[in-house]
């Protein structure tokens, strides 16, 4: 560890109050140069991006997130009307309800939001509300998943007796995605049971003419905000979709709006030294050696941040996880991410990070303040912050002396800007290495396998439901006359067992089990 090489290292925002230390990656003084090709060609499909080229061929999409926080930059008036005119929206929106403008259907106010969404939907406003909405006007509840156990505690935290108070808001781009889809349908049938008109306490942020705008209109929802088609899920926090209900919780989203507006300008800046996006895409570059062989570990040391990591998980690993690049080739490319917060997990593991397999390098999140209010002392002269840095700074030391590799950001506090200055920065990171590395950032055809897949299965699991019976069968007889495999239909059966459809029968393997119709 040397202080001339933190020195040199160093990218600093003084009127931003950010820091990007890269100097424990070790990073040879050649590296930059050798890399000069990639990273013209990163500065230039940046360029394209931001002037609305098509960055999704697959969909015939352009990507346009960067646009939300400078709506100036959008190519055409038309975009920038889309950007601009649901901002305004959406703040008159949050005004009306919180000063009963918009009242609940007896009179009343809201006073809390049920967020319904899935994937980006759900993880940017989580994100926001953990870090910024602890006093928020109208506090977040989530329905982020189709586990209906979830679900029920989710309602029973809210109470069957608050409902007639809580806001819902729908999230889903399409309207079509089955876990928001099924928790809306799950929520209308709380509000139909306590006797609530589900529409008159309703509103989605979702595609124009989608199935959930049309449900919208059909149920006479309180309002619809537009999600459009260029701002993918994974980078929609800044949009309507992070947005509304940001402004709901009396978040300041015009300073989370300049606060990614700022960082974006320095890091559109073509200076490798000096744009902190560009040198943290190329810390990943060095430390993965181009091919994703090291994880990433992201280590926030601050409470309110410590949703950073699963954030950064779908961001990561959605866009840069492809098995193809941009020539054709299999290249199997991504990086894994994960983490928690410090300094509660260095008692998780930190041992296996300092003495096990060498597989990561790290990443600190430091946020310098340590609370508003009065110094407390803990300890003759040291505080808990006191103690927050040591911990930080002792273990990324700690690490570096064992041979892990670190990047250390560091912010002056939390708050609306520097959250969407710390968006910002990862938004275009993730999309020069996306270039570095040659592949689409911008399409997740694994997810939609993914949907398909689960689609078929269901396909399957109903077809099993029907051939059940009051006759004892096993697995392998219904796979026979469904024409389906065996394993599935096992697996069926097992489900449908597990919830009261069926009854089943063990036997010496699983092959020999029977199942019959419950009754």
């Amino acid at each position: 560890m040397s202080f001339e090489r933190f020195a040199k290292e160093l990218v600093r925002y003084p009127e931003l109050g950010f820091s990007l230390d890269t100097s424990l990656m070790d990073i040879p003084a050649d590296f930059y140069e050798s890399m000069a090709g990639k990273i013209q060609k990163a500065f230039s499909d940046m360029v394209a991006l931001e002037g609305g080229a098509i960055a999704n061929p697959d969909e015939g999409r352009m990507v346009g997130h960067y646009w939300l926080r400078n709506p100036a930059l959008a190519p055409t008036d038309e975009l920038r009307k889309l950007i601009t005119e649901p901002l305004a929206a959406l703040k008159s929106f949050a005004n009306d309800i919180h000063s009963s403008a918009i009242k609940t259907p007896a009179g009343g106010t809201f006073q809390r939001v049920l967020l319904i969404g899935i994937g980006g939907s759900a993880l940017g406003p989580q994100l926001v509300s953990e870090a910024l909405g602890h006093n928020a006007k109208m506090p977040l509840y989530f329905f982020d998943n189709t586990d209906p156990d979830g679900i029920d505690r989710v309602l029973a935290q809210i109470g069957s007796e608050n409902l007639a108070t809580t806001l819902v808001l729908v999230i889903s781009k399409s309207g079509g995605t089955p876990e928001a889809r099924n928790g809306m349908l799950e929520a209308k049938a709380a509000y139909d049971a306590a006797g609530l008109d589900f529409g008159k306490h309703t509103a989605a942020v979702t595609g124009k003419g989608s199935k959930l705008d049309q449900y919208a209109i059909d149920h006479h929802f309180i309002a619809r905000f537009p999600m459009e088609d260029w701002v993918g899920g994974r980078t929609s926090v800044l949009s309507t979709v992070g947005l509304v209900p940001a402004a709901l919780q009396e978040i300041d989203v015009d300073a989370m709006l300049a606060g990614a507006a700022a960082m974006d300008a320095e890091t559109r800046k073509q200076d490798v030294q000096n744009n902190a996006s560009m040198r943290l895409a190329l810390a990943w570059y060095h430390g993965c050696n181009g091919k994703g062989e090291k994880d990433m570990v992201v280590l926030p040391y601050k409470d309110s941040l410590c949703l950073m990591s699963k954030y950064l998980q779908q961001l990561v690993m959605e866009s840069l996880g492809k098995e193809l690049d941009f020539d054709g080739n299999k290249v199997c490319q991504g990086i894994a991410v994960y983490g928690n917060k410090g300094s509660t997990d260095q008692h998780a593991y930190v041992q296996q990070l300092r003495d096990g397999v060498p597989n990561f390098f790290a990443t600190f999140i430091e946020v310098r303040k340590g609370r508003d209010g009065a110094r407390f002392e803990v300890e003759p002269g040291n505080t808990c912050a006191d103690y927050l840095q040591g911990f930080l700074r002792g273990t990324r030391s700690a690490l570096y002396q064992s041979g892990r590799k670190s990047i250390t950001l560091s912010l002056p506090e939390v708050n609306p800007f520097q959250v969407g200055l710390l968006i910002a920065l990862y938004e275009r990171a993730v999309s020069f290495y996306a270039s570095l590395v040659n592949v689409n950032a911008y399409h997740q055809p694994g997810v939609e396998a993914g949907k398909k897949a689960a689609a078929t299965f269901l396909d399957v699991l109903n077809g099993v439901r029907a051939h059940l019976t009051s006759s004892p069968q096993i697995a392998g007889e219904i796979a026979t006359q469904l024409g389906a495999n065996a394993e599935d239909v096992y697996h069926c059966l097992t489900h449908l067992a597990a919830n009261g459809e069926a009854q089943q029968t063990m036997a010496s393997d699983a092959a020999a089990d029977t199942f019959v119709v419950f009754s």
